[in-house]
This record gives C-alpha cells, sequence and structure tokens, in this order.
C-alpha cells in the first residue's frame, strides 16, 4: 500500500467514524491535512460543513450545535489552535462537550519555521484549558482513537482533541530552495 494509499484509507475510516457517531455539523479552515475528510464529509447529506474563516468561530458554533441537539466536531492546523484560547473558556465555564482534530505542523520535516513553535506546543495549550489529548501517529490507530475520543466527548461531557501527527498527515513542500 503506497503511502498516497493508506492517506486515502484512514481518512475514509475517519469520516465513518464521524459519522457513525452522529456527528451532524463539521467546521474548518481550509487546511491540506484535512482535504480528503473535509471532502468526504462534504459529500455527505447527513453533515452540514462550514467553512470558517478563524478557527475560533468553530468553538461557539459546536456549542450552539450542542444547545440545538446535535454533535459536532471541529476541524483544524495546530497554527490555529492559538486562535482559539479564549473560545475555550466557554467550553471550560459552560461545560460543553467538543471535539476537535488537529492537524500537526512544525514537526517531522516541517520546512516553514513559523510553525514550530505552535507545533511544538499544541498539546501543552490544549491541555492547560482541561482538554484530554490523544496523539495519532499511525493510520491504524485513526479509526478506533476517534472511536473513543466522540465517545469520551459526548457521552462523558468531555473536551477531547486529536492531534494528527505530521509524519502521519505528510509534510507539505512547497518547493526546494
Amino acid at each position: 500500500m503506497t503511502d498516497d494509499t493508506a492517506r486515502a484509507a484512514w481518512q475514509e475510516e475517519a469520516c465513518e467514524v464521524l459519522v457513525n457517531a452522529d456527528i451532524r455539523q463539521m467546521s474548518y479552515v481550509p487546511d491540506a491535512g484535512h482535504a480528503q475528510l473535509i471532502r468526504l464529509l462534504s459529500d455527505n447529506p447527513d453533515v452540514q460543513c462550514v467553512s470558517l474563516t478563524t478557527e475560533e468561530e468553530g468553538v461557539p458554533l459546536a456549542c450552539g450545535a450542542w444547545l440545538a441537539g446535535q454533535r459536532s466536531v471541529l476541524l483544524m492546523q495546530s497554527s490555529g489552535v492559538g486562535n482559539c484560547i479564549n473560545a475555550f473558556s466557554l467550553l471550560a465555564t459552560c461545560r460543553f462537550p467538543f471535539l476537535t482534530i488537529v492537524t500537526q505542523r512544525g514537526e517531522w520535516g516541517e520546512f516553514n519555521q513559523w510553525q514550530v513553535p505552535m507545533g511544538a506546543t499544541t498539546a501543552a495549550h490544549f491541555e492547560l484549558m482541561g482538554f484530554l489529548v490523544y496523539r495519532v501517529e499511525q493510520p491504524q490507530e485513526v479509526a478506533p482513537t476517534l472511536e473513543a475520543a466522540a465517545r469520551m466527548a459526548f457521552d462523558g461531557d468531555q473536551r477531547i482533541a486529536v492531534l494528527l501527527a505530521q509524519k502521519l498527515i505528510g509534510n507539505k513542500n512547497w518547493g526546494a530552495k
């Protein structure tokens, strides 16, 4: 199985897990690491997909979905986590369940030095805001991790962040110097 085939397979499994977990809303800032999952969820008529201008818009959107009786997921890149810190206070104060899937940057093979500081501290930011954090590095870990994360978030009233390692999603290469 090629890297591209394995990457497509785990994203299809991730979509299936989210739909089976009754996710009905997905918000995202466009991201190459999530591109296939965004396409798959957008093609599902049972999932309302909302493109955001900035990641923190997804936090109150998820809270509103929960108040309306629906489950949601926020897809973002690690560089967007810092944008959400103040919005995460809403989750903690009002005790909303929350699920986010974060593609990591600033790790394995990163070419953009600006991605490294936030990428290196993403998990710590989430943990400081009271999230449980699960990191996925292998394709076969994606589906079971997402299943457990969704169950803990929505049945256990937790804030959960699933971090997809850069080695799993592949590093970006926008041209050699």
